[in-house]
């Protein structure tokens, strides 16, 4: 992507971003309108489809010829990633959201010809903003981060990790290789929005975060972000992510990504 577009593209997303923000904000206290989507725990209310819809306007408006993947359904039908692609989660950490009104965030990844270029998530209640473009490094705020530590092992690690991974029954992982990682970490946490998590990663707060089950819009930005301080992204296999269907996703330091994959995370077929 030609520099001076994407300095454009970025000033622009990064504006909206903090407008959606600021409507989410004023209207944290109205009634909600909460409706489930694949179960009763996958919350959507009308201030993420008015978020999303939002943010179809401003693209759509501003950059006709560029497409919008969205968690609500208000984007495009997309194939492949070809030309300009935006990935928007308009609330990501619904539940959060709902029932503690903070720890959620937007989540906004721009992607040229399949390549990530812009990565965003806001920390809606917090006002804290993780910004990243390729090759030029990942801020919060206006602080840039510096890169992760490569030094650090894993039984000194604190992994964000959902609880389903530990569930004996559980269809897609071993259970054994999940308890033994548990106990090699210093540590485990869940937020409940993928995109914070990313971000906590990034700024050195978590050393990685393994999930099951992941659509695009949930790392979209966050895999660039993650990426700008010397982090690794891949599905929890190592193999490439698919950023147009449901994944698994491990982002860590550099150092302990492998060993997690390799020695721990044994998926059933």
């Amino acid at each position: 992507m030609d520099q001076q577009k994407k300095n454009e593209i970025f000033e622009h997303a990064k504006a909206w971003v903090l407008e959606a923000g600021e409507r989410i904000k004023s209207n944290i206290d109205s009634p909600r309108s909460i409706e489930t989507k694949s179960n009763p725990n996958d919350l959507v209310t009308e201030m993420d489809q008015e978020t999303e819809q939002f943010f179809a306007k401003k693209i759509n408006e501003t950059y006709p010829d560029h497409y919008l993947l969205g968690e609500e359904g208000f984007g495009d039908e997309i194939e492949d990633l070809g030309g300009t692609v935006w990935i928007v989660d308009p609330i990501d950490g619904t539940m959060n959201f709902v029932h503690q009104k903070r720890n959620f965030a937007i989540s906004v990844g721009v992607y040229y010809e399949g390549v990530g270029e812009i990565g965003l998530i806001y920390n809606v209640m917090d006002g804290t903003l993780y910004t990243a473009k390729r090759g030029e490094g990942a801020y919060k705020n206006e602080e840039k981060l510096p890169r992760l530590d490569e030094k650090r092992p894993l039984n000194q690690s604190i992994l964000a990790l959902n609880t389903s991974w530990l569930i004996p029954e559980n269809p897609h992982v071993d259970h054994k290789g999940m308890e033994d990682l548990v106990k090699k970490l210093r540590s485990t946490r869940s937020y409940g929005s993928a995109a914070l998590e990313f971000a906590f990663v990034a700024e050195g707060l978590l050393d990685g975060y393994l999930t099951m089950t992941l659509m695009p819009w949930d790392y979209a930005a966050g895999s660039v972000i993650v990426r700008e301080v010397g982090g690794i992204v891949t599905r929890a296999d190592r193999e490439e992510l698919d950023l147009l269907n449901k994944t698994t996703v491990l982002a860590s330091r550099s150092n302990i990504h492998e060993e997690i994959s390799k020695d721990y995370v044994r998926l059933k077929k």
